[in-house]
């Protein structure tokens, strides 16, 4: 691995030296792109044999989102559940895969892994803020090929400002309830051959439902064109979250008796995010044929998280506080005196080879060949600590563990255009992962327990493309699906090497997509997910008892989903106007297809047949959007989630202590108002989330009620020239 990592630096200061060019060297008249997986025009998508979409900062400006979670909610087949009411942490889930950390999903920013761990442990602790991005690309279907190592949901892709062309600066600010205020800075300029763009963030609230927190992040993009032939960019971000978020939610009986919905259960609760991130990207064109892209990245990311321990039963020494119906069983919480320090350092280091290649086959036939190798460099350190008071900053040291992985992966896809109209992509990537387990301190006694495993998978994939008159594109795809499992349930505590499969699936896909002019853009989807294996989760943050998942067996995931932008305006001769309706709904059956038995209620239950966790059948988004040339902009928006399950035994009758149960069906309804003045280059801008205050409940994880924000109002401005 060191050999290819100095192979590859050289190969980045080579080109560098050896494409250098005279400082007259300008950056011709076109805006540098980001690193996109749709590509820059939205026409592109006709090129793409799978279900995609894509969020404009238009469409992220029109929403004015406290948070990504409203972003999500615009795409079908997505479902996000809300945590501590600011989208902190992403809970994502496609096309009814469990939602919890966006384990099952890809997420990348700028096409670099977000999660801790991408391999060994691909959760989202930090989530890539949604105020300072210029889009979000979300990938479901066919194409996945080129990305990984989580082929099993689809892929997020956050996308970042680039340096723009004439000097720029930007300046916004919202202020809300509980004294809420979001601030966001950037300056971008292009100079000669080289561009800049650096923005600071800085959000924090006295109290939204239950959470105060402040964060504040930074980010700097750095593009250097080197040659018409060479281009070098950089990028550094560091982001800083303090909060009170908790695990602990509401009972059954709190929730029901009413007037308990953010107090705020364990106030020392406390947590702490830290990311630091370099990447250094180089792209040479040795012509109009052939282009090489060298990544080299890494990113650490601290999570410690102190959280005061509680109990469902009454303890038989002191306790703290008490919440909830003493009289019902496991209808209380008992504070506990004492509280746990979840302490855990990620680093990841890789290094990416990706060479692009266009040929002519014959005068009517071409295709494009892309294939590379990418290696990434994990490791985690992890500690728990047990304190002696509820606000105890340290404490004893209970565990200590190392874990370590290699991940190589090698892939090449090719797209063969047979004719501007039809085209069809196959390709294949490699997955290996070496991965090892370190426990240093178990249970309060020094001891060295180590073992490491192995895991690999060949991942195949078809997708083809039809458009007919540039109105209909027909488009489908199979693709294996697979994601390794996490090294601390793959290797026991005990250094055991559990038969922990990897997650496997065959994904299916047909579609269709419909553009009439400047009208109307529709599109259907059809799905089909196979899985041999899937993993379920039973961690803390899933709700569940222990640590870490279980083989869950074969599950089935059948869906459909349908979507439509229409365009009013043409239609009654505005068209100076935007009048704008669409909507799109997500019909879903994800259910156990195998044999599974499940203790629970005194008794054995086989849950084949019975619907996944957090997989409502129905979800539902539309949206109003005014705009008049004056500057005045009114937007609406819906969103419909269906009812649910939350635990594999489908159970309805909630628990007492609340992490069990139907969750209800609830519909949201936001609204926006921004006016644009073009004189002071300034656009004011008031929003409203849940107007009709919708009291509901948004999650039973991680362990009990968490109940969604009810109405919120903000407003604000922002400057830019």
């Amino acid at each position: 691995m060191y050999k290819y990592v100095v192979f590859t630096s050289l190969h980045l200061v080579f080109h560098v030296i050896w494409a250098q060019t005279p400082t007259d060297t300008v950056i011709t008249k076109k805006e540098i792109p980001a690193y996109t997986i749709i590509g820059e025009s939205e026409g592109l998508l006709n090129h793409l044999p799978g279900s995609v979409k894509f969020i404009s900062q238009q469409e992220i400006q029109r929403l004015l989102p406290l948070n990504g979670n409203e972003v999500f909610r615009r795409i079908p087949g997505v479902h996000v559940t809300d945590e501590e009411g600011m989208g902190m942490r992403l809970n994502l889930g496609i096309r009814g895969l469990d939602p919890d950390r966006s384990r099952a999903v890809l997420v990348m920013e700028d096409g670099i892994p977000v999660s801790i761990n991408p391999y060994g442990e691909n959760e989202l602790y930090y989530t890539p803020v949604i105020d300072r991005m210029e889009g979000v690309e979300v990938l479901k279907g066919s194409g996945q090929i080129l990305y990984g190592p989580q082929t099993i949901g689809g892929i997020v892709n956050y996308i970042t400002a680039e340096p723009s062309l004439k000097p720029s600066l930007r300046f916004r600010f919202m202020g809300g309830q509980g004294l809420f205020m979001n601030g966001f800075v950037n300056y971008s300029t292009t100079f000669k051959n080289a561009g800049i763009s650096i923005s600071y963030l800085r959000k924090q609230a006295e109290v939204v439902g239950p959470t105060w927190f402040l964060i504040n992040d930074v980010t700097t993009k750095f593009v250097l064109k080197l040659s018409e032939k060479s281009k070098l960019t950089s990028k550094f971000s560091y982001y800083d979250e303090y909060s009170n978020s908790t695990y602990v939610g509401l009972t059954q009986t709190m929730y029901d008796s009413g007037g308990q919905d953010f107090v705020q259960l364990a106030p020392d609760d406390r947590l702490y995010v830290q990311r630091i991130l370099g990447s250094l990207q180089h792209e040479y064109s040795f012509n109009k044929k052939y282009k090489l892209t060298s990544t080299v990245f890494g990113y650490t990311t601290t999570r410690n998280w102190q959280r005061q321990d509680f109990s469902l039963s009454k303890p038989l020494g002191e306790y703290d506080q008490v919440w909830g119906d003493t009289t019902i069983t496991n209808g209380a919480l008992y504070m506990l005196n004492t509280n746990a320090h979840r302490d855990r350092r990620f680093l990841v280091a890789g290094i990416e080879n990706r060479l692009s290649m266009n040929h002519a086959i014959g005068k009517k036939m071409s295709n494009k060949l892309e294939a590379g190798v990418r290696m990434i460099f994990e490791k985690a350190d992890e500690e728990l600590l047990r304190g002696n008071k509820p606000d105890a900053h340290s404490g004893n040291m209970q565990n200590d563990e190392v874990r370590r992985g290699y991940g190589l992966a090698i892939y090449a896809q090719d797209k063969l255009y047979l004719n501007s109209n039809f085209h069809i992509t196959a390709g294949v990537r490699g997955e290996f992962y070496w991965f090892e387990r370190h426990i240093i301190r178990s249970n309060y006694v020094d001891t060295s327990l180590f073992n490491n495993s192995f895991v690999g998978q060949i991942i195949p994939g078809i997708g083809l493309s039809y458009t007919l008159k540039n109105i209909v594109n027909i488009f489908g795809g199979i693709h294996r699906g697979f994601a390794p499992p996490r090294i601390k349930d793959a290797i026991s505590n005990s250094g055991i090497v559990y038969n922990l499969e990897a997650e496997q699936s065959w994904n299916f896909e047909l579609g269709t997509r419909i553009s009439v002019n400047k009208l109307l853009s529709a599109e259907l989807t059809t799905f089909y997910m196979d899985f041999s294996n899937q993993v379920i989760p039973v961690s803390q943050s899933s709700g569940g008892t222990g640590s870490g998942f279980v083989n869950g067996g074969a599950t089935r995931h059948v869906g459909c989903e349908a979507g439509f932008t229409f365009n009013l305006a043409p239609l009654v001769k505005l068209d100076k106007y935007t009048l704008m309706v669409d909507a799109a709904v997500t019909f879903l059956d994800a259910r156990f297809n195998s044999d599974r038995y499940i203790i629970g209620n005194g008794d054995t239950t086989n849950v084949r047949g019975k619907m996944l966790p957090y997989a409502p059948p129905i979800t539902l988004t539309s949206a109003f959007t005014f705009e008049a040339p004056f500057g005045l902009g009114l937007r609406l928006t819906g969103n419909y989630i269906g009812k649910q399950f939350t635990d594999p035994l489908n159970t309805v009758a909630p628990s007492a202590d609340g992490r069990i149960g139907e969750l209800r069906g609830y519909f949201l309804l936001d609204g926006s108002m921004y006016w644009k003045v073009p004189k002071i280059f300034t656009t004011f801008r008031l929003s409203f989330k849940n107007i009709t205050n919708e009291r509901y409940i948004a999650s039973r994880r991680p362990q009990g009620i968490k109940v969604g924000l009810p109405m919120f109002i903000t407003g604000g401005f922002e400057f830019a020239f």
